[in-house]
């Protein structure tokens, strides 16, 4: 099955989902954005409140006598909101705000410890103010980090990212829930009014068989073309029992697969000298081997895989193979063709609506056949193994 592929082109449905994508990106952007430049504000801010602390010490150390009234450097501290911790020059605290330990329940070794494991992460976080004397004694270092406030902000991006990805993500299976539905309801739709305006002339060409049939008697020709025209009309009739079963929960009964597919290879043999070719079709476990499936439906699967297999097989000669194994209440069906095969790439695209390697035809049988397998018989049908120049195998999984 290599060839030219027609796709179906992206529609409305598509495209919207392209929009939403992008907005959903435009909107994280200028959230991520507008949240790292508040951030970046309230950083400054902070760097601004610690230089002013630590210039007051300064000025008020390098001038004692005309320092005057020190209430600004009260009003500076009251104003800190962040962890800060005032250390000498040989970095021994000597004064700290917003800081959780508790040094009277701590020993003088686990204190140290705990404060200069503090420092450090201080100080990976924002570059220690030293205060000096004359701008060349040092006197202290000013240690401060961030406050919480500005924490919970580098954990907003991350917020924000998880919504959004939430938000795209109930948006994904909401489209993709309408799109089945969508789907389902075009094959509702579409096989209801093929099986309705079936009903009609196959209702009159019986009529008309049964007024054939009362002058077969006077020529053989009309014997044969009667029972031709019967066989074409229970054909038919069991293509539109097909398409009314679409839609409704079919009825599951225990039936014999290997005489599901002896009648499919029947009907498909029959047909087959016309094409010119010789092709074999041959069952490699004969047997029965019952499984719990609507016969007509199964049938339609299998028939709808076979001519599948013709169609992909361009030579004069050809064989396709059913293989079945059973396995307790599970059962196994294998097509196998000689044919083109189906590049790996393509082996789960063969299955979407509107795929074809034919110039004609509208590439939904083995989109219906999948549908029927999954929803229907709650089993799988995909490709088990194909590749250019070495056949395809389809398998069918029943697992009830």
């Amino acid at each position: 099955m290599i060839g030219t592929t027609r796709r179906i082109p992206i529609g409305m449905t598509g495209r919207f989902k392209i929009l939403l994508l992008v907005l959903a990106s435009l909107f994280v952007f200028v959230l991520l954005f507008y949240s790292q430049r508040i951030t970046d504000q309230l950083l400054q801010r902070e760097r601004q409140v610690v230089g002013l602390y630590a210039r007051s010490i300064e000025y008020i150390n390098n001038n004692p006598a005309d320092a005057g009234d020190f209430s600004f450097v009260f009003e500076v501290i009251r104003t800190i909101d962040f962890p800060i911790v005032q250390t000498d020059a040989n970095n021994t605290p000597i004064y700290w705000k917003n800081i959780d330990i508790d040094t009277a329940a701590l020993g003088p070794a686990e204190e140290e410890r705990r404060f200069t494991e503090l420092l450090e992460w201080m100080d990976s976080q924002n570059q220690p103010i030293v205060i000096t004397a004359n701008d060349t004694l040092v006197l202290n270092y000013v240690h401060y980090g961030e406050s919480a406030l500005i924490q919970q902000l580098r954990w907003l991006p991350l917020i924000e990212l998880s919504i959004a990805a939430v938000f795209l993500l109930i948006a994904y299976v909401g489209f993709s829930y309408i799109r089945r539905s969508e789907q389902s309801n075009i094959w509702v739709g579409m096989a209801k009014e093929t099986a309705h305006q079936l009903g009609t002339p196959l209702s009159s060409l019986m009529g008309w068989l049964e007024r054939l049939k009362a002058h077969t008697q006077e020529s053989p020709l009309l014997l044969e073309t009667a029972e031709e025209m019967e066989q074409d009309i229970e054909r038919l009739n069991k293509v539109a029992a097909r398409f009314s079963k679409i839609g409704s929960k079919p009825d599951l009964k225990p039936e014999n697969v290997t005489e599901v597919i002896e009648s499919v290879m029947s009907y498909v043999g029959r047909r087959l000298p016309k094409s010119g070719r010789k092709l074999d079709l041959v069952i490699q476990t004969p047997g029965d081997f019952n499984a719990l499936v609507n016969r007509e439906l199964f049938e339609w699967v299998i028939e709808n895989l076979t001519k599948n297999a013709l169609d992909a097989m361009d030579k004069t000669e050809g064989k396709i193979t059913y293989s079945i194994v059973q396995v307790g209440r599970r059962t196994t069906i294998d097509v196998a063709d000689t044919g083109r095969g189906i590049d790996p790439k393509f082996h789960k695209e063969i299955f979407r609506p509107g795929y074809s390697t034919k110039k004609r035809g509208w590439g939904l049988g083995l989109s219906l056949s999948k549908r029927i397998i999954e929803d229907y018989h709650r089993g799988k049908l995909y490709v088990k193994q194909s590749a250019p120049g070495q056949g395809t195998t389809f398998r069918i999984r029943l697992l009830e």
